[in-house]
């Protein structure tokens, strides 16, 4: 899916299940939030930390998927258009650490 497309499922469903946008600080604590929630089942899954027995029942994907969500509704309330914004986020990187990380003995 684009990310256009999905700017425009999510404009969508919150105007017809949403009513409206929070506003933009509260998705902002909320992508907070939907971070922590996936830092947690990283650090379960792939660090040294044991599951509770609340956190069992928690996706990777579902979590990742709150995380873009919220993400989206941030871009859509402010305007940006994140395919373009990713795009020149690309370039930039692009440009910046051309040799960079091919250097990096570290990456070896």
């Amino acid at each position: 899916m684009e990310l256009t497309l999905a700017q425009q499922q999510v404009d969508t469903w919150i105007k017809t299940y949403g009513v409206r946008y929070f506003n933009e600080l509260t998705n902002m604590a909320l992508l907070t939030e939907e971070v922590g929630e996936l830092a947690r089942i990283i650090a379960r899954t792939y660090g040294e930390q044991s599951f509770k027995e609340s956190d069992k029942d928690r996706e990777l994907e579902d979590e990742m998927a709150d995380v873009l969500f919220v993400l989206i509704c941030l871009a859509n309330q402010t305007g940006v258009n994140l395919s373009d914004a990713l795009a020149k986020n690309l370039a930039k990187k692009t440009v910046r650490d051309q040799e960079r990380h091919a250097g990096n003995d570290k990456l070896k």
